[in-house]
């Protein structure tokens, strides 16, 4: 190792090498084709090869009309982290950094390059105007870097791939990095790259093996409310959340916001500006919480990152990886959730197998798992407030125990920390996860755009964009209630029209996936009468009410009235006029 790059590391007290910097150290001089996750050291391993044709033998570099090497990332974030880790690596060399990325200043850009520099750091879009503008001179280069070359495909950059690798000479050394290798990373090793070593860092059945992945079977309109009894169960100093689209963003964001988390989006949509200060409110504990895309996400590095919650499903196992890949960095212990409708697990299963990931199938967290939480964590966090306290608060402390009792002084303590706390959700367990529930089909997962089956009124008056507007806004009052007729459900038998029915309340509605396909065969069994006993249903927000014709009321109300080991949590009563 140059003796400049030691004395740094040793100034941030990196006294071993990860295996990725160990393997590529000791890999020699020729092209390396390294499979390596995000967070595993991969920045200094690729910033230490460089130094061998950087620097040689000299203890500081010359200046440089045109750069030496080329760094180049998928993404703006990862570029800038890029150059900060670079920066002190290189701080005693008197090199010369500058990045290239979409979002900046092209002028500023194309004036530092001008000035000379020795690396350059950028995303392939810029890079490539920089090049056909003449601006980026990639005749000198000595070393070209791809880091993260999988998303970069993903991401639609192969044409700009191999117009910055073909307009680099043929001499350069060429380090590719790829969290995994597919049949087009390979190909492009292939092609630019001469006899590569390949580096295999961690073997597929080891992959995030400092990731504990949970799978939990969520009924579909409760994916927000399973987000945040995730959140608060598991109480993570940070915790990225990823949605299939912007709109999604957006929409779980603000849920969570609403209910008292600090929480910051991320979305193409989003100007470099706004993805910066959510980014430095991440960084700086202001948010706890990053709701994003998977593009917003590329590159992303966030200080502990304890928790990443998949509120939608991905698209293949590859972005699995990636988006998991963002905790249990650097031999710290991450979780991975991934929420999973009913209609989806099998495809979620086959995912995992394909990705060689096993994860455990758990219910959500219940308010009570929370609320039991959060009794041993509050004991925690008052013991830690007690543990030094000041002449002044022991002043206010003797005064307040004069004419108070000490039970009620700190019970009105834990109240006001209980307080700042985001309420826990009442969640409903998914029929999979019910003993002997029905065996899920085999379907692509939900996204937020998805819209759930909505039963008809007889007059036709529910539609989807009714169901779209539910999900917006809870109902307020009855006008916003889906109203349905009985015969309107599947295979339904005529109302028994006998007379103005009955009304009776069951304490499931919207929010619990009330639906007229589960509700008829509870009430006629939990009842004991049949379906033409079964006149209107009405499904609100936090509650369904039902017709029953007058001469099985009676004995309905009597029946209902029994308890329940089935469905032990739904009641059913009659109400009142």
């Amino acid at each position: 190792m140059h003796p400049s790059l030691r004395r740094a590391l040793a100034a941030k007290a990196y006294d071993e090498p990860t295996p990725v910097q160990a393997a590529v150290m000791s890999a020699g001089d020729g092209d390396l084709l390294v499979s390596a996750q995000t967070g595993s050291g991969k920045t200094v391993a690729f910033g230490l090869a460089l130094a061998r044709p950087l620097l040689g033998d000299a203890e500081r570099l010359t200046s440089a009309a045109t750069p030496r090497a080329l760094i180049v990332t998928p993404t703006r974030e990862l570029a800038l982290q890029v150059h900060r880790e670079l920066a002190w690596l290189y701080a005693e060399t008197g090199a010369r950094i500058t990045t290239c990325v979409g979002g900046m200043d092209p002028r500023r850009e194309r004036d530092e390059l001008h000035r000379g520099v020795h690396i350059v750091v950028g995303t392939p879009g810029r890079l490539c105007d920089h090049l056909a503008r003449g601006s980026l001179v990639l005749k000198t280069i000595e070393a070209l870097v791809l880091d993260e070359a999988d998303e970069m495909l993903d991401m639609g950059f192969r044409e700009d791939l191999e117009k910055l690798l073909e307009a680099a000479p043929a001499t350069r050394r060429t380090l590719l990095f790829s969290a995994t290798i597919p049949r087009e990373i390979a190909a492009l090793a292939k092609k630019f790259q001469k006899d590569a070593v390949r580096i295999p860092t961690s073997a597929e059945g080891e992959r995030h093996h400092d990731i504990e992945y949970i799978a939990v079977p969520i009924v579909p309109r409760e994916r927000n409310l399973a987000v945040v009894n995730l959140l608060r169960y598991h109480d993570a100093r940070g915790a990225l959340v990823f949605c299939a689209t912007r709109d999604g963003v957006t929409n779980l964001a603000a849920n969570l916001a609403e209910r008292g988390f600090a929480v910051a989006a991320l979305s193409g949509e989003l100007s470099q500006r706004e993805r910066n200060t959510a980014l430095q409110a991440l960084r700086d504990g202001r948010a706890r919480v990053c709701v994003a895309t998977d593009v917003a996400a590329r590159g992303l590095d966030l200080p502990d990152l304890g928790l990443v919650i998949h509120a939608d499903l991905p698209q293949n196992q590859q972005v699995l990886v990636h988006r998991s890949g963002r905790t249990g960095r650097a031999g710290k212990h991450g979780v991975a959730v991934l929420l999973v409708a009913d209609p989806a697990r099998r495809y979620a299963e086959s995912m995992l197998t394909r990705a060689h990931l096993k994860a455990s199938w758990r219910t959500a967290p219940s308010a009570e798992d929370i609320r039991v939480r959060d009794q041993d964590q509050l004991v925690l966090e008052i013991r830690a407030l007690a543990a030094e306290p000041s002449d002044d608060d022991r002043v206010v402390a003797r005064t307040l125990l004069t004419d108070r009792p000490a039970e009620d002084l700190v019970a009105a303590l834990v109240r006001l920390r209980r307080d700042t706390r985001p309420s826990p959700e009442e969640l409903t367990v998914p029929p999979s996860m019910r003993p002997g529930g029905p065996a899920p089909r085999a379907e692509r997962p939900h996204t937020v755009n998805d819209r759930p089956p909505i039963t008809t009124s007889k007059r036709g008056s529910a539609t989807h964009a009714t169901a779209e507007r539910s999900e917006r806004a809870p109902a307020r009052d009855d006008r916003n209630a889906v109203r349905t007729d009985r015969r309107a459900a599947p295979r339904a038998e005529p109302v028994d029209r006998r007379g103005d029915g009955v009304w009776f309340t069951v304490n499931v509605g919207r929010y619990k996936n009330a639906d007229p396909k589960w509700l008829i065969p509870l009430l006629c069994r939990r009842g004991d009468v049949t379906k033409r006993a079964i006149g209107k249903i009405e499904i609100l927000a936090r509650e369904t009410r039902v017709e029953i014709a007058p001469d099985a009321a009676a004995a309905f109300a009597q029946a209902v009235k029994r308890p329940d080991e089935k469905d032990p949590n739904v009641h059913i009563e009659k109400l009142d006029a």
